[in-house]
Order: C-alpha cells, then sequence, then structure tokens
C-alpha cells in the first residue's frame, strides 16, 4: 500500500479552520507524556505530506525537537467518513527555502496571529492515513 492523500482529504484539511473544525496535533515529549493541540493551519502539502505553521513555539515545538513522530487527526462531524488519523514524521524547518514554501501556504488567519512571523514550518511525511478503525494506506 502506498500514502497518496487524496483530494477529498485536500478539501476537507485545507479548509477545516474556515470551516470550524480545525486539526488536533498529537505529540509526545521527552518524559513521554502526550500533548495535544488545535493546529488551524495544517494542510496537505501534496500527495505524501501535511504541514503547518508552528507559531506556538511551546509544548509541541518542544516534543517535536525530542521525538518527531506525530499524528494529526481530523474529523468532520457531520460526514462520518470523513474522519482520519494521519501518522509520521514531522521535520522542523526554523529558516531557509522550505520554511518560506510552507508560510506561503499556510492560510492567513493563522499568518495573522504571527505577524512577526517568528513561527517554523512543519512538513509531515505520513506514513500511515487511518481512517475511523481502518488502516487505508501506510507506507
Amino acid at each position: 500500500m502506498a500514502i497518496e492523500l487524496t483530494d477529498e482529504m485536500a478539501e476537507e484539511i485545507n479548509n477545516a479552520l474556515a470551516n470550524g473544525m480545525p486539526c488536533l496535533l498529537a505529540t509526545a515529549g521527552e518524559d513521554g507524556e502526550p500533548d495535544v493541540a488545535y493546529r488551524g493551519s495544517v494542510y496537505v502539502y501534496d500527495k505524501e505530506h501535511l504541514a503547518y505553521w508552528e507559531r506556538s513555539r511551546i509544548e509541541s515545538l518542544e516534543n517535536l525537537r525530542f521525538n518527531p513522530k506525530v499524528c494529526v487527526f481530523f474529523r468532520n462531524p457531520q460526514v462520518r467518513e470523513h474522519a482520519w488519523r494521519f501518522y509520521g514524521v514531522a521535520t522542523l524547518y526554523e529558516d531557509g527555502d522550505m520554511r518560506q514554501k510552507i508560510m506561503e501556504r499556510v492560510v492567513q488567519r493563522e499568518l495573522d496571529q504571527d505577524p512577526e512571523r517568528q513561527g517554523y514550518g512543519v512538513l509531515i511525511r505520513v506514513d500511515r492515513v487511518r481512517q475511523n478503525r481502518n488502516v487505508v494506506m501506510e507506507r
């Protein structure tokens, strides 16, 4: 099975914040403590990656530096089939071209919360996708 994020996933996730259904990001720290946080800037970067703008620069960022494994959860409560968990490995871009490329595609509402652009770009290589109870994609 391969990873090929669908147009349907992109439509839902790329509009999640505007539709009042932002994604949740789960990370784990060095001490094993889990953290979950809303991330309104998550979007489908390409057929194998998600991306987001890390502007909070607190627990999630600390956790990513120690453990890059993440899970992004999206659910549209009106459409039962539109519930996905994306498991993967995050790469943090604190500067450079990739940070800029990620930032250029972030929804304006999220960028407005970071007017000095002090956040970081995060690119997540998706390794497995679960839809409800079923694994629907996997590397």
